[in-house]
């Protein structure tokens, strides 16, 4: 078995002592913090959308802090500023929340533009410049930001810009009945409990051999132009005004490749192209005004391109 599924399973066991019914979101979760890749998480309220956030965390014995967006919050308040200190008469450095290594910045679409944009060069970068000191930020360094779909006067939508920064988009949903009863039965003060009785499952060094392993397995040009196709399509498909990035198809490959090592194979073929698409690339699409209004979504174009890409024969 390779260090990366070795990872991916040890964590998405252990986390159900605290999550219910979330192996799935663990699991792409986990995917993501080990290429160091942005994850856009979206769902209601008390969904546990923060407890899956620190779960993972604790597990991959990373840092881990937290920011909750609101409109009046400055950039200053997530990167840091110098603070002048009355004692040595000069100003020091003090760094924000972003200097962890998963950050969560919740309601990411209650923040001003500016202040988004002060995530950018974070993100992509992973260095931040405080009064034009510039300050690496350690590694891994994954930034997990929710929205509300639900709650949309006074937010700003993130540009596009911003979008495709994310490595993947994860939706979660309410409880199904019997995942419901099942946390009911466990109630508060037990996850609270097992939440405090989590070990750290893997070593910092252990995850940087995992991402190895990924950019490793093989990928044959059939693959390559499958998702150069998926690509071209989305451009020519009738909703959409932006499609794929090539920034997008390189997510794609990644995802792909870690879903073959997650079941246990050295090379990519066409299904893991499929399952990668939708948490991949369908945030990254831009769809006209006039079929938003009749309720298109990037998941369903993503499905309709699936459907019509021909897929390479073995």
């Amino acid at each position: 078995m390779s260090v990366f599924s070795r990872i991916v399973e040890r964590v998405v066991e252990e986390s159900s002592k605290v999550l219910v019914d979330r192996q799935r979101h663990v699991e792409l979760i986990t995917f993501a913090v080990i290429l160091e890749g942005h994850v856009l998480i979206e769902g209601i309220p008390g969904i546990a959308k923060t407890l899956t956030a620190k779960t993972i965390a604790k597990l991959l014995n990373l840092s881990f802090s937290r920011v909750q967006c609101t409109v009046d919050m400055l950039p200053s308040d997530i990167i840091g500023t110098r603070i002048y200190n009355p004692k040595t008469g000069s100003f020091e450095l003090r760094l924000g929340p972003i200097y962890s290594n998963i950050v969560l910045v919740d309601e990411i679409n209650r923040a001003s533009p500016r202040t988004q944009s002060a995530l950018l060069e974070a993100m992509q970068e992973r260095q931040v410049t405080i009064d034009g000191e510039t300050v690496k930020l350690p590694r891994p360094f994954v930034v997990l930001a929710t929205q509300n779909p639900i709650e949309l006067e006074g937010t700003f939508p993130l540009p596009e810009a911003q979008l495709d920064r994310f490595f993947i988009k994860v939706e979660m949903d309410a409880l199904e009945r019997n995942a419901l009863i099942n946390l009911l039965r466990r109630n508060i003060k037990t996850i609270d409990t097992e939440f405090e009785n989590l070990k750290p499952v893997v070593t910092r060094e252990e995850l940087f051999v995992a991402a190895e392993e990924v950019h490793k397995v093989y990928v044959d040009d059939s693959v390559y132009e499958y998702i150069a196709r998926l690509v071209e399509y989305s451009h020519r498909h009738p909703a959409v005004r932006l499609g794929i990035t090539p920034r997008g198809a390189l997510m794609l490959l990644n995802l792909a490749k870690e879903y073959a090592l997650y079941d246990h194979r050295d090379y990519v073929i066409p299904d893991d192209v499929k399952k990668a698409a939708l948490p991949a690339l369908m945030h990254r699409i831009l769809l006209k005004p006039e079929y938003i209004a009749e309720g298109y979504t990037g998941k369903k174009v993503i499905l309709e391109i699936l459907s019509k890409v021909e897929v390479p024969k073995p």
